[in-house]
């Protein structure tokens, strides 16, 4: 699969990048501290802007005898009350990434034109912490932001659930449990290039082993750290993986995307499918050329921008049905 052009610049200036990424559970301390140092989560003042955001941290109530879910509140200044939610699932692949990862360009891109409260949750990491740890953390947030949505100035009856890779798996994971155990009922799911299927072998995926970023090599990384022994086996539940569901019928409106060239083309594109085929409401975008992470790692590409601007095109129209 060729690269996007002007991706592929960028791409190849990536050495570190793809060198360091993990190849096994051992591996992942080294991942988080490649980083820490080349990527440090932005500062709460960082995310203020000089006020252009309310930005505070709250400890939830966490999943029965867990420890609470810190959650990361952010507003743009002087925002209405009653303003839609989306809760906002952080991406690296299972184990890796924190709550403000990502933050900065949903809230200058999303929060502020849409006039959107966006909740952040810090869930637990693999292989530390592995499935259902980070899952359930994820619910338990879900169900503390549609009790408490009054307190963050949000609208409880309109919520998305929304994230990128890992997070985008967690997204289609937490829209499954709301379903299923009659939860908070969501406007909308947005999952951005998601991580679905630990088994790890569509033709994308060994499409693209030793290509782009994030590759075959290092996805199996990420799921043997979720999962264990049981990565690949039927022993794997839909709320770790959501490919492994059987029934996608009932879902809030999803709004899916992912590169052309990248791991989890494939898996992204039968999830989708699957959703229609179930009667059910699905956007899907497959951005030709791009690689995972297209979008952050190379944003002042023209496909990269046309990426976010599609996003925020649904969010509007979503959000206003």
């Amino acid at each position: 699969m060729p690269f996007d052009s002007q991706a592929a610049t960028v791409l190849d200036g990536l050495g570190d990048l793809r060198g360091s990424e993990p190849a096994s559970p051992t591996d992942v301390p080294r991942w988080r501290a490649y980083l820490a140092a080349t990527a440090p989560d932005p500062t709460l003042d960082e995310l203020r802007d000089g006020g252009r955001f309310e930005v505070v941290e709250r400890a939830v109530p966490g999943p029965a005898g867990a420890p609470d879910v810190p959650l990361l509140i952010t507003r743009p200044a002087g925002l209405p009350e009653g303003a839609p939610v989306v809760y906002h699932l952080h991406g690296g692949g299972m184990i890796s990434g924190t709550s403000r990862t990502g933050m900065p360009g949903i809230l200058r891109e999303w929060a502020e034109p849409l006039g959107l409260v966006v909740v952040s949750a810090d869930y637990r990491l693999a292989p530390e912490h592995p499935y259902p740890a980070g899952v359930e953390d994820c619910y338990a947030g879900l169900v503390w932001v549609a009790r408490h949505a009054a307190q963050t100035g949000g609208d409880p009856e309109r919520i998305i659930v929304a994230g990128g890779s890992a997070g985008g798996g967690l997204t289609a994971a937490v829209a499954l449990m709301a379903r299923d155990r009659g939860g908070p009922r969501l406007t909308g799911q947005l999952a951005m290039c998601p991580m679905l299927d630990d088994r790890n072998d569509t033709p994308s995926a060994r499409q693209m082993t030793g290509r782009g970023v994030w590759d075959r090599r290092a996805n199996q990384a990420g799921w043997t750290s979720l999962l264990g022994e049981a990565r690949g086996t039927a022993r794997v539940a839909p709320y770790a993986a959501p490919a492994r569901a059987t029934d996608l019928s009932g879902l809030p409106p999803a709004y899916i995307d992912v590169g052309a060239a990248e791991t989890y083309r494939d898996e992204n594109i039968a999830y989708a499918t699957r959703i229609w085929q179930a009667g059910g409401d699905a956007e899907l975008h497959v951005w030709s050329g791009g690689f995972h992470g297209f979008d952050q790692i190379a944003p002042d590409t023209a496909v990269a921008r046309d990426a976010r601007e599609t996003r925020v095109r649904w969010l509007r129209r979503v959000l206003h049905r």
